[in-house]
């Protein structure tokens, strides 16, 4: 088996053995990673690789909008599809006029949706391991 298809086969792995708020957090830093790479590839004029790690952000939070359940999240489901959205039409426009400042606006948003869903998690955790304890 060949190094890439040994990593293929470990990212597998461990996305189907890890749980969903996890594979959450994986999901934001794919994105990120993607647009930060997206970013050194444009300034570098490599336009097809650009063009892969744009599509690959695009994949994600394309994921993300469809993983929203608008009946359990009501107004914040609606607020989330209505930011991820916007995200995806930045990102068109940036790989369009190779605009790299758009792409660092899109990172920052996805930044701080990352913290906030980091910090929801742990809030959770540590409820459930202080119930564990009673």
């Amino acid at each position: 088996m060949s190094a890439v298809r040994q990593l293929q086969a470990y990212r597998e792995i461990q996305l189907t053995t890890t749980d969903s708020t996890t594979v959450l957090l994986m999901l934001y830093q794919g994105a990120i990673d993607a647009l930060n790479a997206a970013q050194t590839q444009m300034a570098a004029g490599n336009f097809g690789a650009k063009g892969k790690y744009i599509l690959r952000a695009n994949d994600i939070i394309n994921q993300f909008i469809a993983s929203l359940d608008h009946e359990v999240g009501g107004e914040i489901a609606a607020n989330l599809e209505a930011l991820y959205l916007y995200m995806l039409e930045q990102i068109l426009v940036a790989n369009v006029d190779n605009d790299a400042g758009r792409l660092t606006t899109v990172i920052a948003m996805l930044k701080t949706l990352q913290s906030g869903w980091e910090e929801a998690i742990a809030s959770q955790r540590k409820q459930a391991a202080a119930g564990g304890a009673k």
